[in-house]
């Protein structure tokens, strides 16, 4: 392909995109396709020889766009958001267009100059403390591929901290502490370490958040059977609830164990900061006192593409200590005098994407206003649809909205007496008919033995009318299930389901 035909392709992109965006309230939200679809499609190997680049750029409409769930549609409400922006696939575009692997300071100025400025601004509008900045020149801020690989690497440095303070603890005796609630990536930063995990209870009492109390006791346990609990991965807005851990409590109990590092993972929630009159609720002031190290995810609520996950460290020595390895070819002038930012020895790989530009383009495209107005668009919404839940004779919230996010499910008045097995029975059924229709995209997860439904509000597309809709759709498929109840008195004497199916809508 040589300039011209580049550039024709290339507007057909930019077109077909728009076209994309513009259409895609009219689309069905997730994929109807079957596993296996495109191997069944596709040649068994590549070509010989190179293909007309028209042929390749039209199979792309024909079949790979069918095979695509559509997170930026209006009516998806599953998991969390992933963020889609016009100037983000611009930026996308831009780094693309001048491919380096960034790995020092010397490989492209730009890439690791730019990253370290996005970084503090970012830091600046969610309101973290001034020891979190580039500028700081103790902590700081880099962006990762995930949260999982920001708790990786938050748990490596701790590991490496705590073993140098501790010479003598074998590795066999570390505790990583999650929660019941904590996202799996600490579960699997245990497995990919080696490292024992503990997973501490939480309560519908205390709204599946973490409390001072259980940490204290966990602490005392195990350091009286010998073991070593290194670091703690907090949480402000977990997946299945929205629950914010107390950090301010924890910070208590944790301050006389002074080498238990604080990890706040704040993939979803914590881009909410960009909103002060949450940073309270949300426990920003303790994490600005206490933590070592935070992350948020700005690719799922912030605007960001895939991927933008934001970690900062209070002190950025003890990543750098853990993960530096810099054999001769990697020296360089800058890097050696440390006047320059070597972003590969703070995080696990060696190249790094030009991920910054499409910070830097959102943020200024947007600015802070632009931001906030998202944000608040969404909790809004949210709240409209947590009132109408509030209200209903079919439903009820399981836990109390946090942000964008309602998690409830069917309890109809007409049903009073269905015991947990039932109900739970009865929302696997709901939650089946709206799986199989593709007008709706929604989750479904489980809070202590209570089968649920999660609601999340992300998508820029979505307005009021899309959540009455789905509401309104979401009642149909109630209805449904409780006139197919096996009788109403039978159902009271606690029989299951009959469950109907749905069909695709």
């Amino acid at each position: 392909m040589d300039v011209e035909q580049f550039r024709k392709a290339g507007y057909q992109a930019i077109d077909r995109i728009c076209d994309y965006h513009d259409s895609l309230r009219s689309r069905p939200v997730s994929s109807q396709v079957e596993p296996g679809y495109l191997r069944k499609a596709l040649p068994s190997s590549a070509p010989t020889e190179g293909e007309d680049f028209q042929l390749i750029a039209d199979d792309y409409q024909k079949y790979i766009i069918p095979g695509l769930t559509h997170w930026q549609h209006p009516s998806f409400f599953a998991y969390f958001p992933t963020s889609s922006t016009f100037e983000g696939i611009l930026a996308e575009l831009y780094a693309s267009s001048t491919s380096n692997p960034g790995f020092n300071w010397s490989a492209s100025p730009a890439c690791t100059e730019l990253e370290a400025v996005v970084m503090d601004w970012t830091a600046q509008i969610l309101g973290l403390d001034k020891a979190f900045y580039n500028t700081s020149e103790v902590g700081g801020g880099v962006i990762q591929t995930s949260a999982s690989d920001s708790v990786l690497v938050a748990t490596v440095a701790a590991r490496s901290r705590y073993i140098r303070e501790h010479p003598h603890v074998a590795m066999e005796d570390l505790v990583l502490y999650t929660t019941t609630q904590t996202h799996s990536l600490g579960k699997k930063a245990g497995l990919v370490l080696g490292l024992k995990v503990r997973t501490l209870e939480v309560t519908a009492h205390d709204d599946f958040a973490l409390r001072g109390d259980t940490l204290k006791v966990a602490l005392e346990e195990d350091v009286n059977a010998g073991f070593h609990p290194f670091i703690l991965i907090g949480t402000v807005g977990t997946t299945s609830s929205g629950a914010v851990d107390r950090l301010d409590e924890i910070a208590d109990v944790a301050k006389h164990y002074p080498f238990l590092w604080l990890h706040v993972d704040a993939a979803w929630a914590g881009v909410a900061f960009v909103c002060p009159e949450y940073r309270e609720a949300y426990q920003l002031p303790a994490i600005n006192k206490y933590v070592d190290s935070f992350c948020t995810n700005f690719h799922k609520w912030g605007l960001i593409h895939v991927d933008g996950s934001c970690l900062w460290v209070r002190h950025r020595r003890h990543l750098t200590d853990a993960l530096d390895v810099t054999p001769e070819f990697l020296r360089s002038k800058h890097g050696n005098a440390a006047t320059a930012i070597d972003y590969r020895n703070w995080h696990l790989g060696l190249g790094r994407r030009f991920r910054s530009l499409k910070f830097w383009f959102a943020l200024r495209a947007r600015g802070v206003n632009g931001f906030q107005k998202y944000i608040t668009d969404c909790i809004r919404l949210n709240a409209r649809f947590a009132q109408r839940i509030y209200e209903s004779d079919l439903f009820s919230v399981v836990t109390k909205p946090s942000l964008a996010m309602t998690v409830f499910r069917m309890a109809p008045k007409s049903l009073p007496h269905l015991g947990t097995p039932e109900l739970n029975a009865l929302n696997r059924a709901f939650h089946a008919r709206l799986a199989a229709r593709s007008d709706i995209a929604i989750t479904q997860t489980e809070l202590n033995g209570v089968f649920c439904i999660r609601m999340v509000i992300g998508a820029e597309k979505t307005v009021e009318g899309d959540v009455e809709h789905a509401l309104a759709l979401m009642k149909d498929e109630a209805m449904v299930l409780v006139r197919n109840w096996e009788g109403i008195g039978g159902g009271r004497r606690g029989r299951k389901t009959c469950v109907v199916p749905s069909h695709s809508h």
